[in-house]
């Protein structure tokens, strides 16, 4: 059985798990972000220069956010739709063949998986260790 305090543990680690990989590749595109432009121009993201500055806002945005625990509902299910988008954006897999393809699946279907992640958290919510902006604020009893 899941106690209280094991569930809130678990979901202060399920919404660190989920914000690192968009605080590393948002992280990623703000240091790089020619490097980030020239990706969205590969894939044939529309209008590069913009999609690359959505990008980074978005991924290092919601991810803090996450992290934190601030608006956690909408914001994960914005966090989702956006994963999903990204992903026939820039993993579309079925353009491919070879290697390239299998790899390419592979990545569609993490991005599927993590917007599946992004959704349980936000029917979940963040759990007691988390920042309640809007709302009236506890410190999380230990």
């Amino acid at each position: 059985m899941i106690t209280p305090a094991t569930r809130d543990a678990a979901l202060l680690a399920a919404r660190i798990a989920l914000s690192a990989l968009f605080l590393v590749m948002g992280w990623g595109k703000l240091s790089d972000y020619s490097g980030a432009v020239a990706y969205m121009a590969q894939t044939g993201a529309p209008l590069p220069a913009l999609s690359a500055l959505i990008a980074t806002g978005v991924e290092l945005g919601i991810g803090v956010a996450l992290v934190l625990g601030v608006f956690v509902e909408p914001l994960a299910l914005l966090l989702a739709a956006y994963t999903v988008v990204t992903g026939f954006i820039g993993h579309h897999f079925w353009t491919m063949e070879g290697m390239l393809r299998y790899d390419m699946m592979i990545h569609f279907y993490k991005n599927i998986g993590i917007a599946g992640g992004l959704i349980a958290l936000a029917v979940a919510g963040p759990g007691r260790f988390a920042l309640r902006l809007g709302r009236a604020a506890k410190v999380p009893a230990l």
